[in-house]
């Protein structure tokens, strides 16, 4: 594969990252700004930096966008890394040992790898462009379910995503079709759930590049489906619908 080496390398940095947030899992932590329905961690950047400085040592002239940094003025031949230090940071101020650390690499505007680590599982999730998607080394693929009365999915429900009360709305009518709703708080590690056969399907209006390329490429390998609609001009926040390529989830989406 064209790309193994490059895996390895961020394997090992998105190790190495996850290490440090499991150690520092239930320290105090600092926030440097507080949305209303986000937090920005101190630890973001400082992760962030631990990722890069590995990256970079290996690939010095790889460009790198992510939550916390991007190389603005990275021509587009560049091959960039797409980086999600803390994807979850919610979760992880909270406590709640649901998080990862997400790493892809885009070449000429493809990715041709992901690495998706939870720290707290130990689970890596990884895929190289041409490769079969893995989980600590051992092959997933999504689930065979195909009806909505057996599928859990999560749903976003319009809290924060500018969809109001047709998110609302939409998750309760998604909600009465199918087996269960689980909302894990990481778009990354719902998507690999999805690859590894978990979970079925990922509705969300509002996410960004960094929160869910790694994942994708994962999930398409992996036999899954994922639509993203850019809603802002640099197409780095859209919206996303994502599923095993099974469920019927387009008409199950239609409201009455």
């Amino acid at each position: 594969m064209g790309y193994t080496q490059q895996l390895q390398v961020a394997e090992f940095a998105a190790r190495k990252a996850g290490a440090v947030l499991r150690a520092r899992f239930h320290e105090v932590h600092a926030v440097d700004e507080a949305l209303a329905h986000d937090i920005k961690l101190r630890l973001d950047k400082e992760t962030q930096a631990l990722i890069e400085a590995e990256l970079a040592a290996a690939y010095p002239d790889y460009a790198v966008l992510g939550e916390e940094r991007a190389d603005a003025t990275a021509d587009a031949a560049t091959p960039r890394w797409v980086i999600d230090p803390i994807d979850g940071t919610v979760n992880y101020f909270y406590g709640i040992p649901i998080f990862c650390v997400s790493i892809a690499l885009s070449v000429q505007g493809q990715t041709v790898l992901g690495c998706v680590y939870d720290p707290m599982q130990d689970e890596c999730f990884t895929v190289v462009q041409g490769g079969a998607p893995c989980l600590n080394g051992k092959p997933i693929c999504v689930s065979s379910r195909s009806r909505m009365a057996d599928a859990v999915l999560f749903i976003g429900h319009g809290t924060h995503d500018g969809s109001g009360a047709t998110g609302i709305a939409r998750f309760a009518h998604i909600s009465a079709q199918v087996r269960k709703i689980r909302i894990l708080g990481s778009a990354a590690l719902t998507l690999c759930y999805i690859a590894a056969g978990r979970f079925d399907a990922y509705i969300e209006n509002r996410i960004n590049l960094w929160d869910f390329a790694a994942a994708r490429i994962i999930l398409e390998a992996a036999g899954g489906c994922l639509e993203y609609t850019p809603t802002t001009a640099d197409g780095l926040s859209g919206s996303v619908i994502a599923w095993n390529g099974k469920l019927p989830i387009h008409a199950a989406l239609q409201l009455s």
